[in-house]
């Protein structure tokens, strides 16, 4: 059995919950799956239907976005995978979409305000939109500068790729990651909700206040904090 067979697995698996949950269309999306110790991580083939991948045709990238291992070209966003890995030494999955909600907040440039308990469950602070990327980057390595534009979003905000995991790129589309690649998922599966609320809300409500602070500390402690007591 070869030596990452069990990355392979766990972002094949990853990937096929795309469709299941409705956050992409045709083959707009991929998850991977990192092994640290090996210093390298399995993503979606570019290009590939759902329907036609198994563990085997998951490519495996080493963290300077070089393949090491699989016949098929990997996804074309695994430079942008390969930049959170090797900056982030913490996260062990990573997934990009286009889901319609998030993806349509992206696309307006706007960050997705905090106005109910379910985005403080998971974050206490806005879900942020990184400024479109610049001539003098897209000319560049695209995909690559892609990762710093995360990258920078996040410093420029004094936020902790750790604390939030979560964002949105303007003209673009979210990313999220995880200390794997099912909690990568679970995440973009989040925004995604969480983008839809947040347009809906503003429908009815187009002067909807900001969730108080009182109530997002509260909710986001309950499951996160020293002393949370959500779930077993």
């Amino acid at each position: 059995m070869s030596k990452y067979q069990h990355i392979k697995e766990q972002a094949y698996i990853a990937n096929m919950q795309l469709p299941k949950l409705n956050l992409v269309v045709f083959t707009f999306g991929n998850v991977s799956a990192a092994d640290r110790d090996l210093g390298v991580f399995a993503i979606k083939p570019s290009g590939v239907p759902y329907e036609d991948l198994s563990p085997e045709k998951m490519v495996i990238v080493d963290f300077d976005g070089k393949t090491v291992d699989g016949n098929l070209r990997p996804s074309s966003d695994t430079k942008t995978h390969a930049v959170l890995y090797k900056q982030c030494a913490e996260i062990g999955g990573v997934c990009h979409t286009h889901s319609t909600y998030a993806t349509a907040w992206a696309q307006s440039h706007r960050d997705i305000p905090i106005y109910g308990t379910t985005h403080a469950d998971h974050n206490t602070v806005d879900i942020p939109c990184a400024p479109p990327m610049s001539d003098d980057m897209i000319k560049g390595d695209y995909e690559y500068q892609t990762g710093y534009q995360i990258l920078n979003c996040l410093r420029e905000r004094s936020l902790n790729y750790k604390d939030i995991e979560m964002i949105l790129i303007g003209n673009h589309a979210p990313f999220t990651w995880g200390k794997n690649a099912d909690k990568a998922v679970y995440n973009s599966a989040v925004l995604e909700a969480i983008a839809q609320m947040a347009l809906l809300t503003e429908q009815v409500n187009p002067q909807v206040s900001r969730l108080k602070e009182a109530l997002i500390k509260k909710h986001f402690e309950r499951k996160h904090g020293p002393d949370s007591y959500y779930g077993q």
